[in-house]
């Protein structure tokens, strides 16, 4: 490897692509990405990549099929023109719901997504906030999985230090609102729900007091909002005096955003892993942005240095 480091995007988030590469003051590689007039996806690569370092930014959100195509074909364009190291950035992992079977006869596409892109020829994935641990494992390549925890917990920081809870609304995200809480401070509660269908939601109960303080829901994504919606009626139930949600994946699918109006939650603040679809009302949900993050990260893997240490 010459030392080289190239960017490219695909088109899933521009605005955050340039926010990265404005963070490493680099140029973003030239590409043509779109489609050909029967709708098929058409790459083309303007740079020279031989020998390069080459990082392709590309998260899998709507329509998350197209965007998936992509990010094969930019990966794949990229090893046929002998770039020495591709490294996938994928701040959203698409299909990561579906970690595993629920059912007879139900596939498992994060594990199938991950194949595809290590055949398209990724030698490295980067990604934040998986929404299950088991992902990492379905890569036979190394894998750098970052967490937004340290930056959602600068921002709450002042209500927590006033003797906030932070909650976990599922016991599978107790360890990220334990890292959370001991960033930030305050207490843990922890509420227990199951879904008995997909995107559905059904509360159980909860481990925790919150009567008359300030709560935080920590969570890796908002999809339909059923999760958190569910979850501030039981804490308002409980006397919690406000209710605050930080989730590093904004989906707001379907009509998400007409349940979470219609709930008692104070605030939310997402990342900018997604660009936030057209109907988020700007006023309610605040963005805080990775693209720090991701830019320290990638240059960290260029000059091969330690990830772990962003998160001591």
């Amino acid at each position: 490897m010459d030392g080289r480091l190239q960017i490219f995007a695909g088109t899933s988030h521009p605005a955050l692509a340039k926010d990265i590469t404005r963070e490493l003051e680099v140029q973003l590689g030239r590409a043509l990405v779109g489609t050909y007039r029967n709708g098929e996806t058409r790459v083309r690569l303007d740079e020279n990549v031989r020998g390069s370092d080459c990082f392709v930014i590309q998260t899998i959100c709507m329509p998350y099929d197209h965007h998936l195509m992509e990010l094969l074909l930019m990966i794949d364009a990229l090893r046929r023109a002998s770039a020495a190291r591709i490294t996938a950035v994928i701040p959203y992992y698409g299909y990561s719901k579906q970690e595993k079977k629920t059912a007879g006869r139900e596939p498992i596409s994060a594990k199938l997504v991950a194949n595809l892109i290590t055949v398209a020829g990724a030698h490295r994935i980067l990604s934040i906030d998986l929404h299950a641990p088991a992902i990492e494992g379905f890569f036979d390549i190394p894998v750098d999985h970052l967490r937004a925890t340290p930056l959602f917990a600068r921002h709450f920081r002042d209500i927590v230090a006033g003797g906030g809870v932070v909650v976990s609304p599922d016991a599978g995200g107790v360890a990220r609102a334990e890292d959370f809480r001991g960033r930030a401070g305050g207490t843990l509660a922890i509420i227990s729900k199951r879904h008995p269908e997909p995107d559905q939601t059904a509360t159980l109960e909860m481990v925790g007091d919150v009567s008359g303080k300030a709560v935080i829901v920590v969570d890796d994504m908002i999809s339909t909002g059923e999760t958190v919606v569910q979850a501030a009626r039981l804490l308002r139930d409980r006397g919690a005096a406000s209710i605050h949600v930080a989730a590093t994946h904004g989906i707001f699918a379907g009509d998400a955003m007409r349940l979470l109006d219609a709930s008692p939650i104070t605030d939310i603040v997402v990342s900018d892993t997604l660009p936030l679809a057209e109907d988020v009302d700007r006023q309610r949900v605040t963005t805080i942005t990775v693209a720090p993050l991701l830019a320290e990260a990638i240059m960290r893997i260029h000059k091969d240095l330690s990830i772990s240490a962003l998160f001591t």
